[in-house]
């Protein structure tokens, strides 16, 4: 079992063997976890950069663009379903 301490200054020392198995280097983002009695710690992985051209064109719709009118009266519609579907 490996060990290591906390810092005065709430630093933690990830063990080189975990290190090389996981392939975490210096500067390696890292998002912590709270779990019930410790930490989590998994390797951030960033969204790598598009333009929204390229995320819109995944979908499939050909019609005419909606107007924003036009959207908040689908979510307004969608509301007031969900909310006679809960009677």
């Amino acid at each position: 079992m490996l060990t290591t301490k906390l810092s005065s200054k709430g630093q933690v020392i990830i063990p080189k063997p975990i290190r090389e198995a996981h392939q975490w280097t210096a500067g390696q983002d890292l998002v912590v976890i709270e779990m019930g009695d410790g930490i989590l710690l998994k390797p951030k992985t960033p969204f790598t950069v598009t333009t929204l051209d390229e995320v819109a064109s995944c979908l499939n719709y050909k019609g005419e663009a909606k107007t924003l009118d036009d959207m908040q009266q689908a979510i307004k519609q969608g509301v007031l379903e969900r909310m006679n579907d809960c009677d």
